[in-house]
């Protein structure tokens, strides 16, 4: 079943995972071609076959777009996915020859494990063997094997990263999706509630740092990532009918999503990149399209970071405890209300609207004292009653510790 980018039509995925290297790679392939732009908003990119997406360029298709780890040496896996395209007949027929046009982008994951192995040609032909129009894996899989993030403060105290991917059907036919794979210097936010999904360890270990706090406290001193060792690089592609100037425009909205996302982004040491691919079915609004670009890679790279799982010693949020998971930060009103909405929307029956009104008592207990559980509860459209239940919540987390890897 598809989920995410590939609810796109003519939108097919597929990864090499090397676990146990701590690297991989994914491709995005569309056989019959995709109008194609890029955005490349980091200082310190590593990128195949940028140029001839730029609308003044003469090349108007792409065939498949490479993401790797492996820093520069994983550009090598574009290699295999071109041979594999060519074999296969997908590429622009000229001179008598099919040729696939094939961009890529690649993020730093040497040394989780080892920086003696990275994806080569081999891999990007295990990765187009591999692809599907069906379900794609998230988290430590693929671009996001050795993906890490939040390491304002180094790597020892950093958090997984991992790759995610999302879709929004606009309607009418028209859908937009993205891919992500997240290995940020900054830390990850929820953007629809404020929440903190991955932020540099604290030096007890225990507790997540506010990256933007950090970052521009008085006496934070300098960031101790490097250059060319982060990046988040990803792909939004649609049906939509697109010119190349209008892709380069999708692509740029998407890095909104990223910025929403990933706290703070877009710095010295990162290389972001965004693709976009327009496989041209259907007709649609610029100014929705632009919008669903942000959706989808905010909520893709959110994604990537949750289901990530923990290698190379770099623990994954998945694994942390609770206090871990959600650490000391605030939230306003209208935060703790959206948030306690999306909780109260996922029961169906009675009782499970309780169980995770309690839930989200029970997670937010430090936020909710500075709070009006009531204002929070009136302001989240649920019945005011509810707010008893929450207070209960609030009541009980001192006594409760969430299992490692509890869904919310």
């Amino acid at each position: 079943m598809a989920n995410g980018i590939t609810k796109v039509p003519g939108i097919l995925v597929g990864r090499y995972t090397d676990a146990q290297n701590a690297t991989g790679c994914t491709v995005v392939i569309c056989e019959n071609g995709a109008v194609g732009g890029v955005d490349v908003r980091g200082s310190a990119p590593g990128t195949r076959e940028t140029d001839l997406l730029a609308p003044t360029a003469m090349v108007d298709r792409v065939h498949a777009v490479l993401l790797s780890g492996g820093s520069a040496f994983g550009l090598a896996a574009a290699t295999g996915v071109v041979d594999y395209l060519e074999e296969n007949g997908i590429g622009i027929e000229f001179g008598g020859a099919t040729i696939p046009i094939v961009p890529a982008a690649i993020l730093f994951d040497l040394g989780l494990v080892t920086h003696r192995v990275r994806p080569d040609a081999s891999a990007g032909r295990s990765a187009c063997e591999a692809a599907t129009d069906g379900y794609v894996a998230e988290g430590s899989v693929g671009a996001g094997t050795g993906a890490t993030v939040a390491k304002l403060l180094g790597a020892e105290r950093s958090l997984k990263g991992g790759i995610g991917t999302a879709s929004v059907d606009l309607g009418g036919g028209v859908i937009v999706g993205a891919i992500v794979a997240v290995n940020a210097v900054g830390g990850v936010v929820d953007p629809d509630t404020g929440r903190i999904v991955a932020g540099p360890l604290d030096a007890d270990g225990q507790t997540m740092l506010d990256s933007m706090k950090l970052i521009t406290s008085p006496d934070f001193e300098t960031t101790r990532a490097r250059p060319g060792e982060n990046t988040t690089i990803g792909v939004v592609a649609t049906n939509a009918k697109l010119n190349k100037a209008q892709a380069n425009k999708l692509a740029s909205a998407a890095h909104d999503g990223l910025a929403l996302a990933v706290r703070p982004a877009h710095l010295m040491s990162d290389g972001d990149t965004i693709f976009a691919l327009a496989t041209g079915q259907v007709d649609a609004d610029m100014n929705r399209l632009c919008a669903a670009a942000v959706v989808c890679v905010s909520h893709a790279i959110v994604r990537g970071v949750q289901a990530a799982t923990g290698l190379g010693g770099v623990k994954a949020v998945s694994e942390l405890t609770t206090n871990e998971v959600y650490g000391r930060y605030s939230m306003n009103v209208d935060q703790a209300a959206r948030e306690l909405r999306r909780m109260y929307d996922r029961g169906s029956r009675l009782q499970e609207v309780q169980q995770h009104i309690h839930l989200f008592g029970i997670i937010y207990a430090d936020q909710l004292e500075s709070l009006s559980v009531q204002e929070v509860v009136d302001r989240a459209g649920i019945p005011p009653s509810h707010s008893t239940e929450v207070s209960k919540g609030r009541n009980l987390a001192k006594y409760v510790q969430l299992k490692p890897g509890v869904e919310i």
